[in-house]
């Protein structure tokens, strides 16, 4: 029973992500539709509406709920909690605030208010890739992982993304 389990949540983390990766594109490009002229910006915004309300509601939240149900029942049956396990606990703790966050923007761009532009998106999207390789990391690699190693590359990553996200910004200016 635990490996079907098992498998179920890896299925629930997986369309999970899919659809954190996805809203937030999803968000940018409704936003970039705030600057174009009528009525292509009325006929994007709708469009781009029906499809976030339709990915958060239908798939990323039933998977954040699954992945949460699967996770705590896999953890009962575990019976000991091993020290990397707390460590992936707190990374998937900050997974579920940043989810919230999400969905304060799902509600703000579904009301029309557009608080955020693009480029501060794009920053934000990157947030769940940093949960997704810790976490994975911490799965994976389990007691043979380094705090200070693990530390260090997760601040590497974020500075490596953090560049992309710039040289992007760059390029998109230039043309």
């Amino acid at each position: 029973m635990y490996l079907y389990l098992k498998a179920l949540h890896i299925i629930f983390i997986v369309t999970w992500f899919s659809g954190l990766f996805y809203i937030v594109r999803l968000f940018i490009y409704n936003a970039e539709a705030q600057e174009k002229p009528e009525p292509e910006k009325s006929i994007l915004q709708k469009q781009f509406s029906i499809m976030i309300r339709r990915l958060w509601l239908g798939i990323t939240w039933p998977s954040a709920i699954l992945t949460l149900v699967i996770g705590l029942w896999m953890w009962r049956q575990m019976g000991i909690t091993p020290s990397w396990l707390l460590i992936k606990l707190i990374f998937v703790a900050g997974l579920y605030l940043y989810h919230f966050t999400l969905q304060v923007l799902y509600m703000q761009q579904m009301s029309g208010v557009f608080r955020f532009h693009s480029m501060q998106l794009r920053i934000w999207n990157e947030v769940a890739t940093i949960f997704l390789i810790s976490i994975v990391m911490l799965v994976v690699v389990k007691q043979s992982i380094s705090l200070l190693w693990g530390g260090i590359s997760l601040l590497l990553l974020m500075i490596v993304l953090m560049s992309a996200i710039r040289i992007y910004k760059y390029l998109r200016l230039k043309k």
